[in-house]
């Protein structure tokens, strides 16, 4: 139990933000995923809202900008090797 009002207040400030952030981060994972298993003819729509929340992510400070650009280069990463299989 918290020891003052603002303490309790922060708590539950925290504990909303984490949830917030949890939730994006998981939806970014999400949708690199998707990327990667669907269809030739959809990877250029799906990458581009890819990039676009990985981008909005680290904008919101979710993630740091340098993991954003990492995620980014590794999803570019993992098409060209889809892409160059086939």
């Amino acid at each position: 139990m918290t020891h003052s009002k603002q303490a309790a207040k922060r708590v539950r400030t925290s504990n909303r933000r984490r949830n917030k952030n949890r939730a994006v981060r998981s939806a970014v994972k999400s949708k690199a995923k998707a990327t990667v298993a669907s269809a030739p003819s959809e990877r250029p729509a799906m990458l581009r809202e890819s990039m676009k929340m990985i981008d909005k992510a680290a904008k919101v400070g979710v993630i740091h900008k340098n993991a954003a650009a990492r995620k980014k280069s590794r999803l570019m990463k993992a098409l060209n090797k889809l892409a160059a299989a086939k």
